[in-house]
Formats: structure tokens, C-alpha cells, sequence
């Protein structure tokens, strides 16, 4: 192989190396489909959660995110809010824990220290969102178990999130106004909606919640979206259009 040659098969190994890589960390973003309502209602207008599922798992595959057991199970959990309009309004996920208890009466309970007697709880979720999928506005308020409102932190494991939210914190959110007509959330201007400001970040980026108790939701971008939510023990939520239920419809009468 001449010197010339030599430093020809270089290059194009170091292109390919560095392709590979860029694959490997996103470089290239993957197709995901969202194939739209047809594919999600049977004909009596009763949500198709398998439907919906699939269309989840074949996000995860051109992801290459784990598919576990559980989410074959009926943990996994898909839901249209009652809407009719799942490609736009909808989401899948999963609770991986939602724990309450007293340090004292968990485990072997063999704890004896300080905080015996006092609660504690965390929350590990996962939320699935096809492109251009909205999670309903909503906020967390305590309960009547002794827990304050709900805090959370969500971090984007793959693909882009429009986070928006009642308040402007630190993450140089901007007003929702200057969102072009056709990007702006559905609810915008009407007398429940809430929420006034947004951020938009991709994959790795991380988001908190800027006050408790505050309206907030978030948007998937064009290739949807698979975020983790850390949070305090999830035990109320409520939404701010009328009429949205923590459920899926059910066929038409």
C-alpha cells in the first residue's frame, strides 16, 4: 500500500470511527412515528391501548432503550385522558416506584435511629411521549396522608422537550407568546390554562419544577421523547382543562 493510499484508508477509518460515535451519542437522530388517531381508536371510539403501547415500543427500538419485563405488563400503562385525541394529547408510562412509608417499618425494620417515626417518600417514573405528544396541563397538591405537594425533576433520556410551566425560574424560560402560532400549546389564551412560560432542551437535558404546586406540562419534540422523572411520592394530580380524568375512553354510547 503506497503512503498515499495508506493515509486515504486513515482518513475514512477516522470518518467512520467518528460516525459510529455520533450514532452511538445521538448524532444522528432516529425516525419515530407517531402514525396519528386512526391507528389508536377502535371503530366504537374506544381507545386502543395495545395500539398505543406498540407504537411506544417501536420508539424505544429505534432508540435502542431496554425493553424489561415489565413494561410487557400491564404496569406499563398508556392513557388518552378521556380526549379522543391521543396523537396529540396523550402518554405512556411506567412507575418504577412510588414509595411511602416510616424509616422505622420498612426492610427488616430493624431501625432504631432518630427518624424512626418519621415518613418519607420517593417516586422513580418514566414517560413516553410520541412526537409532537402533549402530557395535559396539570400541578400536585399535598394530601390528606401527611405529604406536601409533589416536587419532580425530569431528565430526557433521548429525543426533545418543550417543559412548560406557570412560573419563570432559572432556565431562561421564555414566554409562551413568542412561540410561533403554530408551536404554541393547545389551550393557549383560553381562561384554564395556566401556564405561561417555556423551555425547550434535548437529550441529557435536566428540568425542575420551579414552585410547588405550580401548573406545568411538556411537549415532545419531532422524534418524541423518553424522559425520567425523579420526584417526591407521587399522591394527587389534578388538571386545569375541564373534564380531564386520569383515564382512557371508553367506547362511544
Amino acid at each position: 500500500m503506497t503512503k498515499t493510499n495508506r493515509r486515504l484508508f486513515t482518513a475514512s477509518s477516522v470518518i467512520l470511527c467518528l460516525s459510529v460515535a455520533m450514532l452511538a451519542l445521538g448524532g444522528c437522530a432516529p425516525q419515530v412515528v407517531n402514525p396519528g388517531n386512526d391507528a389508536f381508536y377502535n371503530a366504537d371510539g374506544s381507545f386502543d391501548g395495545a395500539a398505543a403501547k406498540d407504537a411506544y415500543f417501536a420508539m424505544m427500538n429505534a432508540y435502542n432503550y431496554p425493553i424489561p419485563e415489565i413494561l410487557k405488563t400491564d404496569t406499563f400503562w398508556a392513557a388518552d385522558f378521556v380526549q379522543r385525541d391521543f396523537e396529540n394529547l396523550g402518554m405512556g408510562g411506567v412507575f418504577w416506584m412510588n414509595q411511602k412509608a416510616k424509616y422505622g417499618e420498612i426492610g427488616s425494620k430493624s431501625y432504631k435511629g432518630d427518624f424512626k417515626d418519621h415518613s418519607f417518600g420517593y417516586l422513580g417514573h418514566e414517560i413516553y411521549l410520541l412526537p409532537g405528544q402533549m402530557l395535559p396541563e396539570h400541578n400536585h397538591i399535598g394530601g390528606p396522608d401527611g405529604f406536601g405537594p409533589k416536587m419532580e425533576t425530569w431528565h430526557i433520556r433521548h429525543g426533545s422537550v418543550k417543559f412548560f410551566g406557570q412560573h419563570q425560574g432559572e432556565a431562561k424560560e421564555r414566554p409562551i407568546a413568542e412561540l410561533p402560532k403554530c408551536e404554541q400549546p393547545c389551550g393557549f389564551g383560553q381562561d384554564w390554562f395556566k401556564s405561561k412560560y417555556f423551555v425547550e432542551m434535548g437529550a441529557g437535558g435536566i428540568y425542575t419544577l420551579n414552585d410547588p404546586e405550580s401548573w406545568h406540562f411538556m411537549v415532545a419534540g419531532p422524534n418524541g421523547a423518553i424522559v425520567s422523572e425523579y420526584a417526591t411520592y407521587h399522591n394527587h394530580v389534578q388538571f386545569s382543562k375541564p373534564g380531564m380524568i386520569f383515564g382512557s375512553s371508553k367506547a362511544k354510547e
